[in-house]
């Protein structure tokens, strides 16, 4: 077995690592780049070494650092996780060469799966069904165009070496498609130095069903049965389940099935995850669902799949990579339950979900009913240097709907402060009929739009509450005519209730400084005191923070309405237009890359940019003016 592991990435996957290695008595060295010199996983492990400055491009994407490092503290073994170099054919080698233990898959199996286009052909010859596309070596836009017509619109544009909804457009109509290949060739060459793709039949009626797949040196291949991850916002996986909903047995068996040839035809060992996608449009039919990808590395949801079978997918990487057959046979797996997780980012659904980075002087998650996998905790700083993910949020339960309930309760007694979240967009997404229902595909959150996104204002229960509470802290608890003449009082063992109208209760509970409340009997939202007066009201899953008076800098002015202001450090990439410009409204000015994400800026009005401060490769801070548009004058 193992004795010390190196885990050459951060956050809470690594986090995640190192708690399973403890547990099996394995040593951890953590590497941390600048950013990350106080970061939760180099607080967790045994050892850290520095790697280099903040830019995952001089820190964890950097393999000879990392196997440096490994020397260095005499680690045996390399575990990358998920992203940075975990799919890297010339890092797995590169460790293998050096004399150390690669935790994952064979080099060559990487290779195989590695680019989309060949992973498809191989796929073909092992009998595993693929989505109808093209695939050749051809990258011409002429002849690319031609394919995309050929094929029939809408067509799907993907970058063979794609992954993490990074390098994908769907194109609608013939006359978008060299725009959009453009964008996608744009992306891939910045994500994975690579800017060749290819081209699928676009799925009406899609949905994303995954099979987690392990392998081991020793000829053995099971399956742990499927995930559902068709909750997507822009090909993002924002909540994933297993099993997925309305899959019949016979179904089950034949993706599965399918899912250990495909692992079997690239001689697999290790975690790996078999990616399809499904026509849902007559329900799941194993002939209507199709092969996409193999990712060769544990996945961001792989703790739905260790709820419903009772398996640490971890401690089997582990023991495959130390040379041990996986721990069960295939009939001894069973699916057990039913298991959900949110994703919980750090952005601003407000602003079309742009990240939001800085301290996070309130980090409260409910892990009484929820498994919880972060990477930071209270006084911790939110990077714009890697990706916006807090924590992933797990509930599972005998059924479906429990795990719906407890993983909206578990959003509702979690409280995020002062960065901006998703939270209550991911309680919006939950409590959706068609998602209630079960009626999935990757098109779901789009359809719904904004009513997905948080009630902009508190309703008056919130107000009520809110207000309840903050004279608390300034009123007699002896006195309960102190709390207004509508107001009841109610003393107890551990704490107090106080009725703050018919419908609704708050109740104050003397540890943890903490409250519920309850509209008509049914938990609507809690909250949680803070420093100056203030308290944090999570409804919905939406966090506000109420103050006694209103905060200093509240009014603060704003840049003018034709400012165009940079929403997030980041780097310029392309400037569309020059001083003197006309624009018209909607006209994209220029595209900001941040979080490994492109953002256009785009014209508020009809005008003419009369300054224009940014240029192509600077660097911009957050709310900086990059240019300024007024009004063009009537004639």
């Amino acid at each position: 077995m193992i004795q010390k592991l190196l885990i050459a990435n951060r956050g809470e996957i690594a986090c995640r690592i190192i708690r399973t290695a403890r547990d099996m008595g394995i040593a951890t060295v953590a590497v941390y780049s600048d950013a990350d010199a106080k970061a939760l996983h180099v607080r967790s492990a045994d050892e850290a070494v520095h790697i280099g400055p903040s830019p995952a491009a001089e820190s964890y994407l950097v393999g000879e650092k990392i196997i440096a490092a490994a020397k260095q503290t005499g680690a045996e073994a390399i575990h990358p996780g998920y992203g940075f170099l975990s799919e890297n054919v010339g890092f797995a080698q590169a460790v293998i060469d050096a004399g150390l233990i690669w935790v994952g898959p064979k080099p060559s199996s990487i290779e195989a799966m590695g680019l989309k286009d060949a992973a498809k052909k191989l796929m073909r010859a092992a009998g595993v069904p693929v989505t109808p596309g093209y695939e050749g070596d051809d990258q011409s836009v002429s002849r690319l165009k031609s394919e995309a017509d050929a094929i029939g619109y809408p067509v799907l544009i993907k970058a063979v070496a794609g992954g993490g909804g990074k390098g994908m457009r769907k194109v609608d109509a013939a006359a978008d498609f060299e725009a959009a290949l453009e964008s996608c060739r744009r992306e891939a060459k910045a994500s994975f130095s690579n800017d060749e793709v290819l081209l699928e039949k676009w799925i009406t009626s899609p949905r994303h069903i995954e099979v987690q797949v392990f392998g081991d040196s020793h000829g053995n291949v099971v399956h742990l049965f499927e995930r559902d991850c068709s909750l997507q916002r822009r090909h993002q996986k924002v909540i994933e389940e297993a099993p997925a909903p309305g899959m019949d047995e016979a179904t089950r068996a034949d993706i599965c099935a399918a899912a250990v040839r495909a692992a079997k035809a690239v001689d697999y060992e290790g975690a790996g995850t078999i990616e399809f996608i499904a026509d849902a449009s007559e329900g799941l039919r194993a002939d209507r669902i199709f092969f996409m990808e193999m990712n060769t590395r544990l996945q961001v949801e792989h703790p739905v799949t260790e709820e419903i079978t009772g398996v640490d997918l971890v401690e089997w990487q582990l023991r495959v990579a130390s040379g041990e057959p996986i721990p069960l046979k295939q009939e001894e797996l069973s699916i057990d339950g039913h298991a959900i997780e949110a994703r919980l980012y750090a952005e601003d659904p407000a602003k079309g979900f742009l990240p939001s980075t800085g301290r996070l002087d309130d980090l409260i998650l409910d892990s009484s009913i929820a498994r919880i996998e972060t990477g930071v905790e209270d006084g911790d700083v939110v990077s714009p240097f890697y990706d916006p993910m807090i924590a992933k949020i797990v509930t599972s339960g005998p059924t479906r709907g429990d795990a719906i309930e407890d993983l909206k309760a578990a959003l509702t007694h979690s409280a995020v402060s002062p960065i901006k979240t998703n939270k209550g967009f991911l309680f919006e997404c939950l409590d959706n009929g068609d998602f209630a229902a079960a009626n999935l595909d990757t098109g779901l959150i789009a359809r719904a739009g904004d009513a997905l996104l948080p009630a902009e204002n508190p309703s008056q229960e919130v107000i009520d509450g809110a207000g309840a509470r903050l004279r608390f802290d300034y009123l007699d608890w002896d006195d309960v005519n102190s709390f207004g003449p509508e107001a009841a009082l109610l003393k107890g063992l551990y704490g107090f209730r106080l009725n703050v109208n018919p419908k609704t209760s708050v109740t104050l509970w003397h540890a943890g400084q903490a409250y519920n409340a309850q509209t008509d009997g049914e938990a609507q939202y809690a909250s949680f005191s803070r420093p100056g007066a203030q308290v944090l009201v999570t409804e919905r899953g939406h966090d506000r923070i109420f103050t006694s008076t209103p905060p200093r800098g509240s009014g603060a002015a704003s840049a003018a309405d034709g400012a165009i202001l940079a929403p997030m450090p980041g780097k310029v990439i392309a400037v569309d237009v020059d001083e003197g410009d006309k624009v018209t409204a909607g006209q994209r000015l220029m595209v900001l890359e941040a979080m490994k994400m492109e953002h256009a800026l785009t014209a508020p009005f009809d005008g003419i940019v009369t300054e224009l401060s940014a240029s192509e490769g600077g660097q911009v801070q957050v709310e900086a003016v990059l240019a300024v548009v007024e009004p063009a004058e009537e004639t």
